[in-house]
Order: C-alpha cells, then structure tokens, then sequence
C-alpha cells in the first residue's frame, strides 16, 4: 500500500524507503566466493548441508537516491540454494517455504517489498503462492526485466545500423513469463517473432492470445536450433541450467540478447562467433551512490533490472504485488519504463560476459559478418 508522500519527501530528508532482494548461488562455485571454506567440503555434502540452511541477511545497501530526491534502503538476502537443488532435489513446497523464510527475514529488516532473484522466480507459480504468504509486498522484477530487454535489442539493432523490423526475430522461452511477454509486446509492435519452447500446446495458446489481442500472426517452433538458425535477432529467456544455444546454429550478424541466469549463451559460443553479437539483458544504472555491500559481477552503481524494479516500486510507494505469475501486464511493461526515468534509472549500455561492449564491437561485427556472406550462410548484415 503506497504510503502518503509529504512535501520533505520530494525534497530529501523523509523516511527512507526500504526493500529486500531475494538472492542464491547459481553454482557451487558462488558459494565458494562468499565462503572460502567450502571449497574443502565435497560438493554432495555441501549440497545437502546447504539445503538445511537458513536464509541470511546478505549486506545492506545503501545510497540509492531517486533524480526525485526520494532515498531508499534495502537487504540482499541470501538463499543457499543453486538452481540445480531448487528444480530437481528438493520438492517445489520446500523450495517455495524456503522463499518465503527468506521474505520473511526481509520483513524483519524493515523492508515493505521484496524482490525474487533468479530462480527464485521460477520455481512453483511465479511468485504467487510466496506473496500469499508474506505480509509484505512481492515481486519477481521481470517487468522491468522485459522492458530493459526489449531496450537492450533496440539499442543494439541502432548500433549496428540494422532495422530491427527487418529480422525474423525468435524468442527462446516464450512459455516463460519474460519470453511471453516480450513475444506479446514486439509482435504487438510489428515485428517479426517466432515463439520458441519445447510445449507446443502452450506456445499455440500464446500465439492465439498475440492475434486475438495485436491481429498478428506469429510462428511457433519447438526445435531451438531450428529457431536459432532462421533468427537475425534472439531474446534468450528459457529456464535451461545449462547453455543451450549452439555456435553453429548462429548466422552472422544475429543480435543475441540473452536475459538468462544462468545463461543460454555460453562464453564459448561468444567467443568463437566473432560475426555475432551476444549481450546481457536487463543491466541497469541505479541512481544516486550506492553501495550494495556485496561484489556479484557488475560495475559499481549498476544492477540486474529485476533488482531495480524492487528498488523503484520503493522509491515510488508502490508497496504492491506488481510482476507475479506467468502472465505479465503488457501495459505495465509500459508503466515501470516511465517510473524508472522519473527516478532516474537507466539502461547501462550493452555489456557481454561482464564486459562492457566497446563502440568498435558494433562495427567489427558487421565486418565479420559481411566476411561470412558465402554458401551456406544468411547474413542479417
């Protein structure tokens, strides 16, 4: 419930907005970092003690201050759960209970809304069965996600001076939640889309849902390199553990947003395929200085747009369930791309494999690209 701003609100100097964020390991490798020691426990041990584990107040961030001058506060709080322990060792009830103790600490912390990182958005019903459960408001973040997506495909498709509406463009999860609404929101504007998943039946529910609300046709795919092949622009959102698109697959000049954790892409693939262009989805530059206690691979000042949608829902008092479930509000994609440029939140540029992409990239891909124009190859170039 959105509290009642006073005049020093607007001005600084009013009550501080305060947050959690939901956050785990996406391998053993992350454990180690946090906690050097594990590295002598052998890895089935370290998972079965991990499951037993209660959720930890992470760090506390700090120094968020909206272009509004409104402030916010907010607690990482750590889950010691890994992806392959949340979807297949442990049942969806106990996974769920553990998100939920997590909610809760967040609650103790002060915080009124908290954000669901990762895979802690996957598991179950999208976060629905967690908010029913929690006396604070809850989101997945993935609406902020989709737009800073679609963002991140626009200003890659300028870059390499590329009309975006001129590629067929295959979204790879589109039964997800992100994937479903990228695919409604880009057909809904005209491009080109082919949804991509291994449930056939689902994706025809999604595409009668595009023509009954857009007119637009689009095509259905369950063979992924089939997708990848026939793409010059792809939005990776699939819930694979592992890296699923293959280097050989790719034709050149394919733009590749890539918005999974953990990826779909794997630096390998980027790395041989020099004529396309891979990019992480939804990075972010939080306004004001702030510090969020704890190193998990970004810039200084910048974070995953999942983390910045919890973070501006608070800033704005929309103490609310906002992103939840498989189906997003399109027209709320729309809305948290307008409150984040009232608070100041902005796309952080491109960035690959924890990189930012240089300038010069843009322009190397073409040319590698425009080398590859031989038989057997369709260049988007």
């Amino acid at each position: 419930m959105a509290h009642t701003r006073t005049p020093l609100d607007f001005w600084g100097g009013g009550p501080l907005e305060k947050f959690g964020f939901i956050i785990h390991p996406l391998d053993w490798q992350d454990i180690e970092r946090k906690f050097p020691y594990a590295a002598k426990v052998p890895p089935g041990w370290l998972e079965k003690a991990c499951c037993f584990m209660p959720p930890i107040v992470a760090s506390h961030i700090t120094g968020i201050r909206s272009s509004t001058g409104l402030e916010a506060e907010g607690w990482f709080i750590g889950l010691t759960l890994t992806p392959h322990v949340m979807l297949e060792k442990l049942p969806t009830e106990k996974v769920i209970k553990k998100i939920v103790a997590a909610g809760r600490k967040a609650a103790e912390c002060g915080a009124k809304i908290v954000g669901l990182g990762a895979f802690t958005a996957v598991v179950g019903d999208a976060g629905i069965s967690v908010a029913r459960q929690l006396d604070i408001a809850v989101t997945t973040g993935n609406t902020y996600t989709v737009a800073t997506a679609l963002q991140g495909l626009d200003y890659a498709a300028r870059a390499m001076e590329i009309d975006l509406k001129s590629l067929p463009i295959s979204v790879l999860g589109a039964s997800g939640s992100i994937g479903k609404a990228c695919a409604r929101l880009l057909a809904g504007r005209g491009f080109d889309v082919t949804l991509v998943a291994r449930d056939k039946k689902k994706l025809e529910r999604t595409a009668a849902l595009i023509r009954e609300e857009s007119g637009v046709s689009v095509r259905v795919q369950t063979d992924l390199s089939a997708a990848v092949r026939s793409a010059g622009a792809i939005v990776a959102v699939t819930s694979a553990m592992e890296a699923v698109v293959d280097a050989a697959d790719l034709q050149p000049g394919t733009i590749v947003c890539d918005v999974s954790r953990p990826r779909n892409v794997s630096k390998a693939v980027a790395e041989a395929r020099r004529d396309v262009l891979v990019f992480e989805g939804g990075v972010v530059v939080v306004p004001g200085n702030v510090d969020f206690g704890m190193d998990f691979g970004f810039p200084q000042g910048t974070a995953y747009a999942c983390m910045a949608e919890t973070m501006i829902l608070a800033l704005e008092g929309r103490y609310e369930n906002y992103s939840l479930g498989r189906d997003l509000d399109p027209n709320r994609v729309e809305e948290i791309s307008r409150l984040a440029d009232k608070h100041g939140f902005r796309l952080a540029g491109l960035r690959s494999f924890e990189r930012a992409i240089a300038p010069e990239r843009f322009a190397q891909v073409r040319e590698e690209a425009e080398k590859s124009k031989r038989p057997g190859f369709v260049s988007h170039i």
